[in-house]
C-alpha cells in the first residue's frame, strides 16, 4: 500500500484571470499526481487572486461550469484537490476552499475567522471541514483561521492529525505567523502545512516560503519565489518532507 502524501502548492495567481490560473493549477496537479500525492491544497483565493473588491463578481457556485477543467484533472490524475476561490452566497461571498475528489464530487469549506477588513467584502463560514484519506483525518483552514487557536484546537478535537491551510502571508507577517503554526504542530501533535502565494496579488506582496511542520519543527519549505510543491509523506508514525519544482 502506498504511503499517504499530501502537498501544498506554491504558485502565482493573475488578477481575475481564471482560465490562466486554472492552467497553472493543472500543471501543479499533474506534478503532484506524478509524485503519488493524494491531496493537494493551493493558496488562499488561488483561482482568482486575492481580490476582495471584485470577489463577488468572480464567485463560484458548487456546480460552476468553470470548474470542469479542474474536475477533469482530478479524475484523470486520481487526486483530491483543494483550490481557493470566493464562494457565491445570497449575501456577501465567502472566502472558500473548493475540494474536488478523484471521482469529481465537490465539497466546500468557508473561512471562519476573517482578517480585519475582510468583513467589508466577505461573510464568514461556520463549519469546520475534516477529510479522511487513508485513515488520516485532515482539517482544512484558510489564512486567518490559523491566527485563532480555537480553529486548530477544534480541528484536533475532531480527530485531525493534519492541518492544512491556503494563505496569503507577506514578509512582515511571516515570522510571527509561521511561529504560531510551528507551535500548533508541537502543542497538538499535528502536521501543519501552509500554501502561500509567491507573487503580488491584491496589492499585497506575499513572501512564498510555503512550508510544513511536524511536532519536531520545520519539515520542508520552498523558497520565496519558487513555483513548487512542498510534500509530506507519512512513514508509519513519522513524516518525511521534500520540495519539488513545478
Amino acid at each position: 500500500m502506498q504511503n499517504l502524501k499530501i502537498a501544498v502548492a506554491q504558485v502565482a495567481s493573475i488578477k481575475g484571470n481564471i482560465d490562466e490560473n486554472i492552467k497553472t493549477h493543472i500543471e501543479a496537479i499533474e506534478k503532484a499526481s506524478s509524485l503519488g500525492v493524494s491531496y493537494i491544497v493551493f493558496p488562499e483565493l488561488s483561482l482568482t487572486g486575492y481580490e476582495p473588491e471584485i470577489a463577488k463578481y468572480l464567485a463560484f457556485s458548487d456546480d460552476d461550469i468553470r470548474l470542469k477543467p479542474l474536475i477533469d484533472s482530478a479524475i484523470k490524475n486520481n487526486i483530491k484537490i483543494g483550490v481557493g476561490a470566493p464562494l457565491d452566497t445570497d449575501g456577501l461571498p465567502k472566502i472558500g476552499l473548493i475540494i474536488i475528489s478523484q471521482a469529481g464530487s465537490i465539497e466546500t469549506y468557508s473561512k471562519i475567522f476573517l482578517h480585519a477588513g475582510e468583513e467589508r467584502y466577505f461573510s464568514k463560514g461556520t463549519q469546520h471541514k475534516i477529510l479522511t484519506i487513508s485513515n488520516t483525518k485532515i482539517a482544512n483552514a484558510i489564512c486567518a483561521d490559523t491566527n485563532d487557536e480555537a480553529h486548530v484546537k477544534t480541528s484536533s478535537e475532531l480527530g485531525a492529525s493534519v492541518y492544512i491551510a491556503g494563505v496569503l502571508i507577506t514578509e512582515g507577517g511571516y515570522e510571527s505567523d509561521t511561529a504560531v503554526m510551528n507551535s500548533y504542530a508541537s502543542k497538538y501533535n499535528i502536521l501543519v502545512a501552509m500554501a502561500n502565494h509567491n507573487q503580488p496579488t491584491g496589492g499585497w506582496a506575499p513572501i512564498g516560503k510555503s512550508a510544513i511542520w511536524t511536532n519536531a519543527g520545520l519539515l520542508a519549505s520552498a523558497t520565496e519565489t519558487q513555483n513548487a510543491l512542498v510534500v509530506a509523506e507519512k512513514l508509519g508514525s513519522n513524516w518525511a518532507g521534500q520540495v519539488f519544482e513545478i
